[in-house]
């Protein structure tokens, strides 16, 4: 599988979306998934290049979460605002890494961003939790490179 347009489908670009829907009612937290089909550069500093490309910044607690795929690459990276790094451990987002690489590993990467969608929800969850006065500040969709 080499193309972004063959990595998922349709339905399960739905379910993605509906995977962040569901994790955000928990959390004030917001969660994008940019899928693209390989980096020149390395997948950290593209994933930042992304996350301002997004305007992922301009949320008013800075508690953006980006799950970047690289498909061709075999690469994934999360990254989180730093209203986020401000208030968790260094390893905040290693269980959500976990997730998604133990389902990326079986070739199930529908589930994998899925489960990594609803395990960073949970984790924001803690200290981001949902606000009577939320709002969805930014796109659900999933973006393309």
């Amino acid at each position: 599988m080499s193309t972004v347009e063959e990595f998922l489908t349709s339905k399960e670009e739905l379910e993605i979306v509906q995977a962040i829907r569901q994790a955000e009612r928990n959390t004030s937290g917001e969660i994008r998934v940019h899928i693209e089909k390989s980096s020149e550069i390395s997948h950290y500093n593209r994933t930042l290049e992304v996350f301002r490309m997004l305007k992922m910044f301009n949320t008013k607690q800075q508690n953006a979460v980006l799950i970047y795929v690289a498909v061709q690459d075999h690469k994934f990276v999360i990254y989180g605002d730093k209203g986020i790094d401000a208030v968790v451990s260094t390893n905040f987002w290693q269980a959500t890494k976990n997730v998604m690489q133990q389902q990326f590993k079986l070739g199930n990467f529908k589930q994998g961003i899925i489960n990594g969608v609803l395990k960073a929800g949970e984790e924001l969850k803690t200290h981001f939790p949902w606000q009577i006065n939320d709002e969805d500040e930014l796109s659900n969709e999933i973006s393309k490179g």
